[in-house]
């Protein structure tokens, strides 16, 4: 599974000429598509930290995918026996994750224990290192129920051999025989690789809890859509850790898998855009992909126009049946390798269902187990 959709925003030309800046200027605060970025585009190095507002601290680690960071937060909780560091999400389970994590530890976060360990969804890049972490520091992992079991369910579900319903699912998607035949040969259950175990039982956060780290109340907000119950955290003081339910340049990936294949997650991610609008436009939004930001509303205003052009398009597309693989270049800016069906299967089916679920198309089962999508006029 990946964080990151393969439909990702690029800027203009222009604008990607001014993201080439020098690394000076890159320090300096920059505005980019109606986004103002009070630490432009620098980053803190791997094993280092930079305080972004009193007491909430900018990680950074490395990934092995395509995308390759994510960005970690050390809240400052203070002094003694309720004090310490509040750490937000953990990283990948990979050795050189854990030796930044322990640098930090001799370095900047030396002097206080970390007391508590929050994750904000199941992804590995989030959850990687919480099972870790937890052990080394004897503390609970708090995260959201659905996100801690179905994270349970991944890291158990191994086999020498996809499920017949994840074939069924890419034949349904309208595959060549080849990559499907392809699939049947590989081993099932990557989650478990680069997830360390996790904690037999965990603390749950929901919806509108108020955490307190420190002087400051974070209220969970709950997204939908790229994960079944995502937490984000928004202070009393202006600042909202979004995780990968806002991202400033990226596209969060909203997918549907063959553990639910009827489902509409594109729904709950529109829902979850107007859900987020009561957040104050001004905050100050730590992302877990590129960096800080300001300009929420206007963030979810491109979000929401994004998906909604490509329904429309898709839509268009359809007015002769046509299939989930189809449907890539309709939706894809570039062209879609068999390394990525699997991830473009998951969002242009998540497409194709939101438009089932209005009235706009409907599902044709053919003879040879493929389903195809028509506009209803």
């Amino acid at each position: 599974m990946s964080d990151v959709s393969l439909a990702q925003d690029v800027p203009p030309p222009a604008e990607r000429q001014r993201i080439a800046a020098s690394p000076q200027e890159a320090r300096s605060p920059q505005d980019l598509r109606g986004l103002h970025y009070p630490l432009g585009r620098w980053v803190p190095t791997p094993g280092t930290q930079v305080e972004v507002a009193p007491g909430i601290h900018w990680l950074r680690m490395p990934l092995p995918f395509g995308l390759d960071h994510i960005n970690l937060w050390a809240l400052d909780a203070g002094d003694g026996p309720n004090g310490g560091w509040a750490l937000v999400d953990t990283g990948v389970n990979m050795g050189i994750t854990k030796k930044y994590w322990e640098m930090l530890f001799a370095g900047p976060l030396a002097g206080k224990p970390v007391t508590r360990i929050i994750v904000t969804h199941y992804h590995p890049d989030h959850l990687g290192l919480a099972g870790w972490l937890c052990r080394r520091w004897n503390v609970p992992l708090e995260i959201a129920r659905t996100e801690y079991l179905l994270a349970r369910t991944l890291t158990l579900d191994v086999r020498d051999a996809p499920p017949p319903e994840a074939v069924d699912f890419s034949i349904r998607a309208g595959w060549p025989d080849e990559a499907v035949e392809g699939l049947r040969q590989k081993p099932w259950g990557n989650f478990s690789k680069i997830v360390s175990p996790l904690p037999a039982g965990f603390k749950r956060i929901r919806d509108k809890d108020v955490l307190t780290i420190g002087s400051r109340r974070w209220t969970v907000v709950t997204g939908r859509g790229h994960a079944p119950e995502h937490s984000c955290l928004v202070s009393d003081d202006g600042i909202m850790i979004s995780g990968d339910q806002v991202l400033p340049r990226i596209t969060s990936n909203v997918s549907v898998y063959p553990t639910e294949p009827y489902a509409d997650p594109l729904g709950d991610w529109l829902e979850s855009i107007d859900r987020l609008r009561r957040i104050d436009a001004g905050v100050l939004v730590l992302p877990a992909h590129n960096e800080p930001f300001t300009g929420l509303h206007i963030r979810l205003d491109q979000l929401a126009e994004d998906h909604q052009d490509k329904l429309e398009k898709l839509q268009a597309f359809c007015a002769e049946p046509r299939t989930a693989f189809e449907s890539f270049a309709t939706l894809f800016r570039k062209p879609v390798g068999e390394s990525d069906y699997g991830i473009a299967t998951g969002e242009a089916v998540a497409h194709l269902h939101w438009l089932e679920e209005r009235g706009k198309v409907r599902r044709i089962l053919g003879s040879d187990g493929v389903d195809r999508f028509v506009a209803i006029a």
